[in-house]
């Protein structure tokens, strides 16, 4: 299992099949089609118009293939915002968070993709590179706000993402509630100021 995340990379730099990106495209769009249980290898061979051995070469599982989509893709890409503060630019990463997990087309590839976690090992892993490598593009943010004296220098960015991108997930895929208008500000509000009123 090792070997594989190493590969994938390689696919991305040029070093894999010479059709990751379609590859990759054809993943993502059944998964989106057709849930994570219908997403096969065979499938994806036939969408992308690679050979099925050579997808099974570099990635051995479906599990595999789809994390590696996921890090080679765009498009569950977010850019960090900058917005000169600490709570906006919170807010504007969990807009973003809540883009994806309630818009199409990227909420299609979100939703089942997080939540086959538990079905793949292969999968898991790569969602564990995937997640820490939004936390380090997000890091400089939380270093601004340190800077600013808007954050403790001890405080935690993981901590404090997992909370806010969590409670959209639980909202979103556990609760399957809708996400209201102020869903955004109350969230960074409370995580920054507590629920006791303060602030």
């Amino acid at each position: 299992m090792s070997e594989e995340p190493r590969k994938s990379g390689a696919a991305r730099s040029g070093g894999g099949p010479r059709k990751a990106q379609e590859i990759f495209d054809a993943t993502l769009t059944l998964l989106a089609e057709k849930g994570y249980e219908g997403l096969t290898v065979e499938g994806v061979a036939q969408r992308s118009g690679v050979n099925k051995t050579t997808i099974y070469r570099w990635w051995p599982s479906k599990g595999a293939l789809l994390g590696a989509a996921l890090l080679g893709s765009q498009r569950l890409t977010l850019t960090p915002p900058d917005t000169g503060s600490l709570r906006g630019d919170l807010e504007a990463l969990l807009a973003g968070v809540v883009t994806l997990l309630t818009a199409p087309p990227a909420a299609a590839i979100a939703v089942p993709a997080l939540g086959a976690v538990t079905h793949s090992p292969e999968l898991a892993g790569y969602v564990r590179d995937f997640f820490a490598d939004r936390i380090a593009r997000e890091r400089p943010l939380f270093d601004r706000a340190v800077a600013r004296g808007e954050l403790s220098a001890d405080a935690d960015p993981m901590l404090l993402m997992d909370l806010l991108a969590g409670a959209a997930w639980v909202r979103v895929a556990l609760r399957q509630l809708p996400i209201g208008d102020d869903f955004v500000a109350r969230a960074v509000h409370t995580v920054l100021n507590g629920a006791s009123g303060a602030g």
